[in-house]
């Protein structure tokens, strides 16, 4: 009793927490308050990362970032399936990082009010993800990737690659530098 009556107050309470901090400004001293906040929701978070305003997480847990990553503005990310992001990805604005799923029930059963199927989404080091991206759950992305604006990513995206489109496909391979 005790739990049902009090759950969707501290739900709330968190959200609204959550929301009024990330609207700050993408300062050191505010960086390291939202830091903080995650990782008291259960995240661990690098050193040197950059939260944009705008930025929504939820819930925290089965979080973690590496070192010197950038977050966007309005950047959403979804963790109850697991999300792991390496060190020096940037993560361009407004892109959906969404590690749950719904099903899709049969004809005269309701939709679910929440996704349950839960897959951890991998972001390997030095990976760009342009503007406006969606990457579904239980994707990989590979170390020194390039996903180019607008893409919808269903799919695992090998190393060094750029891809782009819906669904996302490989454009062409990444070049060493001469």
């Amino acid at each position: 009793m005790f739990i049902k009556t009090f759950k969707p107050i501290l739900v709330i309470s968190f959200e609204t927490l959550m929301g009024l901090l990330f609207q700050l400004p993408r300062f050191k001293l505010f960086n390291f308050f939202k830091k903080i906040f995650l990782t008291f929701s259960g995240a661990n978070i690098g050193r040197g990362v950059i939260f944009y305003p705008g930025v929504w997480i939820m819930s925290g847990k089965k979080l973690i970032i590496g070192d010197d990553v950038d977050l966007s503005k309005d950047v959403l990310i979804t963790t109850d399936g697991g999300v792991e992001i390496g060190d020096r990805v940037l993560i361009g604005y407004r892109t959906q990082i969404l590690s749950a799923d719904h099903e899709i029930p049969s004809i005269g059963e309701p939709f679910p009010v929440s996704g349950k199927n839960f897959k951890k989404i991998i972001i390997e080091k030095d990976v760009w993800i342009g503007a406006n991206c969606i990457l579904t759950s239980g994707v990989k992305i590979g170390e020194g990737s390039v996903v180019a604006a607008g893409s919808i990513v269903t799919k695992d995206v090998i190393k060094n690659s750029i891809v782009g489109g819906n669904p996302a496909k490989i454009i062409k391979m990444r070049e060493k530098a001469k």
